[in-house]
């Protein structure tokens, strides 16, 4: 080729090339392969690789070693500064990465775990994936995981019990996950189970029992029912009745027994409970066997608000305004509560929070092992709207 000619050439001829190629294919021209030849030719001999293979979609994946070759270093410091290593010198670093982005390397994952031993990788383990409750938990852990660079593997396991528990971690044990976040709100699980279980990899629990002494983050659902039940009183009401959620939950049962015992404190005594399922439905027919009941009330606490939705219906049927003869307290201020009829008043659970804080404390167990096993609590807080109203 005559020096005047090569001396022209532009530097970043490939990846020149490389968008006058996808220009030729937006066109549908890629027929004229001939100028395939012609721009690789212009180029040197690491550059001419580059541009060739480029141009064939089922060519060869980028390795390591040819990163190394083009840039004229060695693989291992290719890999130190893949790695961040930072004893590599200035000029060379910049080489290499130039030597990357032109061969546009896409670093092997697998092998780079198994020289770190690490792999960016979270297991979200979650009991009762359906409701309301834990989507948000898994939903916001995600959102706060990859923030931090961590991709997420889910398991919904249908009954918590060691053995489901087992098969979920034995599922992804050979990917070596760094961590375990478990949705645990259901009874049946101890601590000392679950470590056994996670042989050695970090854990943290959410939304199990407040008190416990576990790497956990939970909502303090006792200070919630404290909230809904307080509220009411506070209106003047003073026979007060419950539907709650299933009692083998630890965020339902805590709402209860503190419903309990404000109305215990306050001097009053409990109006009739009867246990819901968490669903619309469920909420429905537990209003409908109080009410059939004869129970007589004029505040009504619920479990969550997908049940105050459906006892909202019952109440109406049975000829009972709202809030007019019966004030409805729900929980958890899903978005739709704003858009009942009446806009639920309601306890709002932040998940936000609890999948950032939970996110947080896993990271520091993964990165410090020594970090001290501790409960981290949250608190919900009152969302008043005009389900409930003052009792003259």
């Amino acid at each position: 080729m005559p020096k005047s000619i090569k001396q022209v050439v532009p530097a970043n001829l490939g990846e020149i090339y490389n968008k006058v190629i996808n220009c030729l294919a937006k066109v549908g021209a890629l027929q004229h392969s001939g100028i395939i030849d012609k721009l690789a030719c212009l180029c040197e001999p690491s550059h001419r690789w580059c541009i060739m293979a480029s141009s064939n979609p089922h060519s060869h994946r980028v390795t390591l070693h040819d990163v190394a070759e083009h840039s004229g270093v060695s693989y291992q410091t290719v890999s130190r500064v893949i790695n961040g290593n930072p004893h590599v010198a200035k000029e060379t670093r910049q080489r290499v990465l130039r030597a990357i982005k032109e061969l546009n390397y896409q670093p092997n994952s697998a092998a780079r775990s198994l020289v770190t031993r690490r792999s960016n990788l979270i297991e979200i383990i979650t009991f009762g994936g359906h409701h309301y409750g834990p989507s948000q938990m898994v939903l916001h852990v995600e959102s706060a995981a990859r923030k931090r660079g961590y991709n997420l593997i889910v398991s919904n396991i249908q009954e918590m019990t060691p053995d489901n528990v087992q098969v979920a971690v034995n599922s992804v044990s050979g990917r070596l996950v760094d961590g375990i976040i478990m949705i645990t709100p259901v009874m049946g699980v101890a601590y000392d189970d679950l470590a056994d279980l996670c042989k050695g990899i970090p854990f943290v629990m959410i939304d199990t029992e407040l008190g416990s002494i576990t790497p956990s983050v939970v909502i303090n659902q006792r200070f919630g029912g404290q909230l809904a039940a307080q509220h009411l009183i506070d209106l003047g009401h003073q026979v007060i009745c419950e539907i709650s959620g299933p009692l083998h939950w630890y965020g339902a049962l805590a709402r209860h027994e503190s419903w309990l015992v404000t109305l215990e404190s306050a001097g009053f005594s409990p109006g009739q409970s009867v246990e819901g399922d968490w669903t619309a439905v469920g909420g429905y027919h537990a209003a409908r066997r109080l009410l059939n009941s004869g129970a007589q009330f004029t505040g009504l606490v619920v479990g969550n608000d997908q049940m105050a939705l459906g006892a909202m219906r019952a109440l109406r049927e049975h000829g009972l305004r709202i809030p007019e003869d019966v004030s409805v307290m729900g929980f958890d201020d899903i978005p739709e509560a704003a858009c009942f009829e009446p806009p639920l008043t309601t306890i709002r659970q932040d998940f936000s929070v609890l999948g950032s804080q939970s996110v947080e404390y896993l990271v520091d167990r993964i990165d410090y092992p020594d970090t001290p096993l501790q409960q981290r609590v949250l608190y919900p807080s009152l969302i008043e709207r005009q389900s409930t109203r003052q009792i003259r």
